[in-house]
């Protein structure tokens, strides 16, 4: 040991208990890898859209389902939303800091499943 440093014990941090239905870690997880939340998430990473360009590149998604999704992910802190007091109002969805990095791991896996896939049009 040199003179002068000093040794610090560093304390785990205690893991959520993922597993049980009443764990807060699950209902954000559960937002996340919904069947349009992971779309959502992939689909803000391209940059901030308006709510009906995000619906336009999310293909089969429908008004209800992603205004839900957006309110989940708002909520958890992945996406944020902007209103622009015009008429009518223009919102503006964007990923959060949480979001990019939640989201980074979902494209990365997009990626990998569409590298195996044989390319479009081949039988």
């Amino acid at each position: 040991m040199t003179e002068g440093q000093q040794l610090t014990r560093t304390v785990p941090q205690p893991r959520y208990e993922v597993f049980h239905t009443d764990c807060p870690a699950r209902g954000v997880l559960d937002h996340v890898t919904s069947k349009w939340g992971v779309w959502v998430l992939i689909a803000l990473r391209g940059g901030d859209l308006r709510f009906h360009e995000l619906r336009e590149s999310i293909r089969g998604i429908s008004e209800k389902m992603l205004a839900q999704s957006l309110r989940a992910l708002v909520r958890d802190d992945l996406v944020w939303r902007q209103v622009e007091p015009t008429t009518p109002p223009q919102v503006t969805y964007g990923l959060t800091e949480f979001g990019r990095d939640v989201g980074g791991p979902l494209t990365d896996l997009l990626d990998r499943v569409t590298r195996r896939l044989p390319p479009p049009g081949t039988p």
